[in-house]
């Protein structure tokens, strides 16, 4: 099982960038695919996080309304769409999938067994 993240790159405060997670060796299914991000000197945070039977989503506080995660089942794939992207959103952002998709466990980044490398988003202001 491998999961590729990409799209990041360095954005002005304001705009915007959408990440891809492409798996391979692994089929969507009933489970979950998550995203996270972890700034230097700070703690691994759950971002977004969608449901792959079903397409539920779920969203930090920190994010809602701005970001949006989808499903690309043609090219079994998760994207997350990012806008007004502030310097506080700079960070290494990971997708990560886990089994299932408990609706109470998906900002647990223990319940993910898979994760990408992690694809870097920095924001200027």
């Amino acid at each position: 099982v491998q999961l590729v993240e990409s799209g990041g790159g360095l954005v002005q405060a304001g705009g915007s960038l959408t990440l891809s997670c492409a798996a391979s060796g692994y089929t969507f299914g009933n489970d979950a695919i998550g995203w996270f991000r972890q700034a230097p000197g700070k703690e691994r945070e759950a971002v977004a996080s969608i449901n792959n039977n079903n397409a539920r989503t779920y969203y930090s506080n920190s994010v809602k309304g701005r970001f949006t995660v989808s499903l690309d089942n043609a090219r079994n794939a998760v994207q997350l769409r990012m806008d007004d992207l502030q310097p506080e959103d700079t960070a290494v952002y990971y997708c990560a999938a886990r089994a299932g998709a408990s609706p109470y466990l998906w900002g647990m980044a223990v319940e993910y067994e898979y994760w990408g490398q992690g694809t870097q988003v920095t924001v200027s202001s």
